[in-house]
């Protein structure tokens, strides 16, 4: 039987998986065995899925918080001791690229973990098991739980096997360009202020918000972008207003991208 096939034989029924499977499970694929199993399942419990026990199991954002910060030290120390010619803005930029929404949904997708994540029914039927904030705070949160449960080597070990060893495939990805950092970039190049992101509109029920953003560049609004989480309107409003404010600068060059 294949990772894949074995998570969903896992998860078919979630709240019926047994701790001891689910720390197999995560074992295959993450090469750490946990040894607090109510921090694996906190990790793999969206906020969704919490609110919809009658004896609530704590929602994964705290631990998201946690692996965020865990994830971004690593990424850091490994740029810092292995790239001695990077700046800071080098630095900055490689780091943004192994850490965003859109690498770590990839990272997560092939590990299987959409498969682990624990959901409301709604939220499942909506299509939340793919989404890639979902998947994406999922990794974090099994990462601050791991650094938790077995210290900072455990963590570094698992963010070097799952993320720094595939650098090059997310680096060479152009779906994982950090745009906001290039849209700060540019700016700041100019001797511009920095960007001001603004929320235009919510729509839709909580379990499947989209977010419309506007970015404010040089004292207006040079780009707008739709999401199913801030990070990704963010991401493509940034992108709009790059292109924008390039053509603008090389109005007769349709390649200035």
């Amino acid at each position: 039987m294949g990772v894949i096939e074995f998570f969903k034989k896992l998860t078919g029924s979630p709240e019926g998986a047994s701790d001891e499977k689910l720390v197999g499970g995560v074992y295959q694929e993450f090469g750490y065995l946990f040894q607090n199993r109510a921090l694996l399942t906190q990790a793999l419990s969206h906020r969704s899925h919490s609110r919809n026990l009658s004896n609530a199991v704590e929602s994964n954002e705290r631990l998201e918080f946690l692996g965020d910060s865990i994830l971004g030290m690593i990424v850091s120390e490994y740029l810092y001791m292995n790239f001695p010619d990077f700046d800071e803005g080098d630095l900055t930029k490689s780091k943004s690229l192994l850490v965003n929404e859109a690498a770590l949904s990839m990272i997560g997708r092939d590990a299987g973990l959409p498969d682990l994540i624990l959901l409301s029914p709604e939220e499942e039927k909506s299509g939340g098991r793919m989404r890639s904030s979902i998947i994406s705070d999922a990794v974090e949160s099994v990462i601050g739980a791991i650094y938790l449960d077995g210290g900072l080597n455990a963590a570094r070990m698992v963010v070097h096997r799952m993320i720094i060893s595939r650098m090059e495939q997310i680096v060479a990805d152009s779906n994982h360009r950090n745009y906001k950092g290039e849209l700060l970039e540019y700016l700041q190049a100019r001797g511009e202020a920095v960007p001001f992101y603004e929320v235009i509109s919510e729509s839709g029920p909580d379990h499947d918000k989209i977010f419309k953003i506007a970015v404010h560049t040089c004292g207006k609004v040079t780009g707008t972008g739709e999401g199913q989480s801030k990070k990704e309107a963010e991401q493509r409003a940034a992108a709009a207003s790059l292109e924008y404010l390039k053509k603008t600068e090389n109005p007769g060059n349709p390649h200035s991208l």
